[in-house]
């Protein structure tokens, strides 16, 4: 039963990852930044951790979501401002960002693990760190920036990498699930798999435009990961693993990223109007 909750999860968030995150190259970064982090290896993850673990472990490996993404949200700024602010490449940027996801990545886990040791509900900090997380992802978007579609598709094999790397990291969290550790299981749920991956694949395809056009949107969409884990804390114990899942996503959807992409939309439309009063400002004076 292990191995197959395990193979199954890890097999479906990969097809998954693969499909999803092509819509950067299609839609440009607004739009595929957005339908890229819908909630998707999140989804397998949960299903996994509930089949195999109690409720109460369930609960606590879900908590820590929302800060796993408040982290891969500080990872993507690594991608957004670090080529320019210290001149760094592909291959310094690549490690730089891995860097810092591990370190406020481990300093989060023993945070967690002392609060709700202490007596704080996992549903509370789940919570709380859905409001940061949200908080960052404005905060991050509300300068909109540009955000062209690719040019030039990503080879097959990338496309490979990104969902063998979603498969792998879904898989570990599973497994780390039924060793009973849940807040290691919950962080490695969240590893930056799909973002590391798309962010060097368009990097090398499309130039360094496209990937740091799509890291803002991408922030902001990621809080429906959030949502869904503080949900599923709700809803799977009364409605079951499948049911609470498909109703689950559905929320996080309705609730986060439709308002989320109306909100970068309306941002992208007062910018262009500022950009065009400046211009004609610009051409008034002179």
């Amino acid at each position: 039963m292990l191995i197959t909750s395990i193979l199954l999860s890890a097999l479906f968030a990969g097809i998954v990852a693969t499909l999803v995150t092509i819509a950067i190259e299609k839609f440009g970064g607004r739009t595929g930044g957005v339908l890229a982090t819908i909630p998707t290896t999140i989804v397998p993850a949960a299903l996994g951790m509930y089949s195999i673990s109690g409720e109460t472990e369930f609960a606590q490996s879900m908590s820590i979501v929302p800060l796993g993404m408040m982290v891969n949200a500080i990872f993507l700024l690594v991608w957004i401002h670090a080529p320019q602010r210290f001149g760094l490449s592909l291959v310094g940027t690549t490690i730089l960002s891995l860097v810092v996801w591990t370190l406020i990545g481990s300093l989060g886990l023993l945070v967690s693990s002392e609060l709700q040791a202490s007596g704080v509900a996992a549903l509370t900090y789940a919570v709380s760190g859905l409001g940061l997380l949200i908080l960052l992802g404005v905060w991050t978007t509300w300068t909109s920036r540009p955000a062209p579609k690719g040019s030039r598709s990503v080879r097959p094999s990338v496309l490979v990498l990104r969902g063998s790397a979603a498969a792998t990291a879904i898989g570990i969290a599973v497994w780390f699930s039924s060793l009973s550790y849940p807040f290691v299981s919950g962080l490695v749920s969240t590893f930056p798999a799909i973002f590391l991956t798309s962010m060097i694949a368009l990097w090398l395809a499309q130039g360094q435009d496209v990937p740091q056009g799509a890291a803002g949107p991408m922030m902001l969409g990621g809080a429906s990961v959030g949502v869904y884990a503080v949900v599923a804390i709700v809803l799977f114990p009364m409605l079951g693993p499948v049911l609470g899942s498909i109703v689950t996503w559905l929320i996080s959807i309705i609730a986060w990223t439709i308002p989320a992409y109306i909100y970068l939309q309306w941002r992208q439309s007062l910018t262009s109007l500022d950009q065009r009063s400046e211009a004609g400002t610009s051409t008034m004076s002179s």
